[in-house]
């Protein structure tokens, strides 16, 4: 089985670059806000640093089911997470092979919601993303809802609760079992939810069911927990959704890739 990285070109749907490395499945890939480098993580338990110019891994770490990883708005700290150690670490991007100089853990927030929402602990996280101010730092996962981390501290700011979703989503998280599918080839999904490109908002799918998700950030929320603000109307359910973080764009994607545009009206 091929692990490789494919750079695709929009223009004429070729591939410019293949990248290995990987020896299994990857499971998260992040494009740096300010160059051409990008990261990503796999099951063979590395992160690897890539330069779009070039074939080969600029660097590498080694952690253990390290399944996501994000840059800062600045492109000076990365983020791994590991689901299944509950935690978030956060390296200096120019000193990447030392420790990491920040340790979220998340073990306890986890069992907090696990009890109170159903929340699987220790497993079912889809993404990772900093806010475009670089104050908060989202977690999301198949379950009944995300995580909105201080970037900072790692304390939690809002736990984002989809009402619909009672245990799980139908798309499979890094580390869940892939299910067999004759029609298709079987595979993780990415984040179904996304910040808005000013921090104020979170919009994401709603499980199983069709319709957009939009938590307002700015809301109190009880204990810690907001529900959705609003909700857009959408013909099929989101299993992937992203906002572009310079304009008004969203996207989402399932079965078919659909964008959004604002309505002036």
């Amino acid at each position: 089985v091929d692990h490789g990285i494919r750079y695709l070109c929009m223009h004429d749907n070729s591939f410019i670059r293949y990248f290995k490395g990987h020896e299994d499945r990857v499971t998260s890939l992040s494009l740096s806000p300010s160059n051409d480098q990008f990261i990503s993580a796999s099951l063979d338990n590395t992160v690897k640093l890539w330069d779009c110019r070039s074939p080969n891994p600029q660097g590498q770490l080694s952690f253990t089911s390290a399944y996501l990883t994000a840059y800062d708005p600045s492109a000076t700290v990365i983020a791994i997470a590991s689901p299944i150690s509950q935690t978030v670490c956060l390296y200096d991007l120019k000193n990447y092979d030392k420790p990491p100089f920040a340790n979220f853990d998340l073990a306890e927030l986890e069992d907090r919601f696990a009890a109170s929402h159903g929340q699987r602990d220790a497993e079912g996280w889809t993404g990772l993303e900093f806010s475009n101010n670089g104050k908060y730092l989202l977690v999301t996962t198949n379950g009944p809802g995300h995580y909105v981390l201080d970037a900072y501290e790692g304390s939690l700011v809002h736990f984002l609760h989809r009402p619909s979703v009672s245990r799980m989503t139908p798309y499979a998280a890094p580390g869940d079992p892939l299910p067999p599918s004759e029609s298709s080839t079987p595979s993780y999904t990415q984040a179904d939810a996304a910040f808005s490109p000013d921090g104020r908002y979170v919009i994401g799918g709603n499980g199983a069911q069709a319709g957009m998700l939009v938590w307002d950030m700015a809301d109190k929320g009880m204990k810690n927990v907001l529900t959705p603000k609003h909700e857009l109307g959408s013909q099929k359910p989101l299993g992937v959704v992203a906002y572009n973080p310079r304009y008004n764009l969203i996207v989402s994607a399932e079965k078919e890739v659909t964008l959004w545009i604002p309505d002036l009206d």
